[in-house]
């Protein structure tokens, strides 16, 4: 079957080449009566847009590169879910890219999107230092914008939780349910999510117990790590273990469990981002929950209003870095019976 040109749409619709052309790419307002025929003329004839020959033409590919580091991440594929529907409804497409945690190979994920030629890149970078410098270097390119995790102030437009709010609202639900020796499991390394958490960790928890801040154990987001935490902390007999993320939780409350500890009883254990783990744990898990379409809808403005060049729209050269108010999620692990969301303050 041959394919279905314009010209063939403006035949079958009455109107002219340039007519059709505006409707369906949408670059100029056209009177509604005419919008609707011209439409139900592309559709009764099957007509399909050459997005090779547009991006031909306009110099635009239509896609964003988003690069990630590590797919495996259950918080990352609700993210990237979020993300191509919002880049969808624009009529843009994603090419996802997996660095493996890797600041070298992240570099070459870049330089590999940037080489097929996307009109913009999202990126959620590996380590806040050590990726710095491909980050601020494609930032210059194209419209680029850092999700979840920052490279330092000035080196791109951001969009992430507020970290040091989520830990707030643990720890004050924590002391509200009367845990005075908490400790804490993160990530070590210079990602910012990690090192915000461990921050305000260490901020607040000395409001509760002066020497909360030193009981804190520092590896990775993984399960592997949650269990193998829990048997250095679990010495010092914390009344509640805060994790910074729900990966490190899950272990933990696997470890407890075997070591006979129980669980919210003895002592709480929190989690953060509330990916689907979190609701099916035993006990469920108490957790910072991350609004994940607010963080896709924003990074889709960031875009927006950032063309290539890296000047922003309304002449504004200045990098943006959005905040987004987390909820607490309350459940078993923390408070017994008890399931509802606290929106921070």
């Amino acid at each position: 079957m041959a394919e279905v040109t314009l010209k063939d749409v403006a035949l079958a619709s009455g109107c002219s080449i340039a007519t059709v052309s505006r409707v369906l790419a949408g670059t100029r307002p056209v009177g509604a009566e005419t919008a609707r025929t011209v439409r139900a003329a592309a559709e009764r004839l099957g007509y399909r847009p050459n997005h090779v020959a547009r991006a031909l033409r306009s110099r635009s590919t239509g896609t964003v590169g988003l690069v990630l580091p590590q797919i495996t991440n259950p918080f990352f594929p609700s993210l990237v879910r979020e993300l191509e529907h919002a880049l969808h409804a624009e009529g843009r497409a994603v090419l996802l890219a997996d660095c493996d945690d890797d600041p070298v190979t992240e570099a070459d994920r870049i330089g590999a999107l940037l080489a097929r030629q996307v009109d913009a890149l999202l990126l959620i970078p590996v380590d806040e230092r050590r990726s710095r410098e491909a980050v601020a270097a494609a930032a210059a390119q194209v419209p680029l914008v850092l999700l979840d995790r920052g490279c330092g102030p000035g080196v791109a437009d951001s969009v992430a939780v507020d970290n040091a709010a989520g830990m707030d609202l643990v720890l004050t639900h924590l002391a509200a349910t009367g845990r005075r020796r908490p400790c804490f499991i993160g990530a070590a390394g210079t990602a910012s999510a990690a090192a915000e958490r461990r921050a305000a960790y260490e901020a607040g928890a000395a409001a509760l117990d002066p020497a909360a801040p030193g009981r804190t154990a520092l590896g990775d987001f993984s399960v592997e790590w949650g269990r193998a935490a829990v048997d250095r902390l679990w010495p010092s007999r914390p009344d509640a273990v805060i994790c910074a993320n729900d990966l490190i939780a899950a272990g933990a409350l696997q470890r407890l469990r075997q070591l006979g500890a129980e669980v919210p009883g003895e002592v709480a254990v929190t989690g953060f981002d509330d990916i689907p783990l979190a609701g099916l744990a035993d006990p469920a898990l108490t957790t910072v929950r991350q609004p994940v379409g607010e963080l896709a809808a924003e990074a889709a403005r960031l875009l927006a209003r950032r063309p290539a060049g890296g000047v922003a729209e309304g002449g504004a050269g200045a990098r943006r870095a959005v905040r987004l108010a987390p909820e607490l999620v309350v459940r078993a692990s923390s408070a017994p019976g008890e399931t509802h969301p606290l929106a921070t303050p």
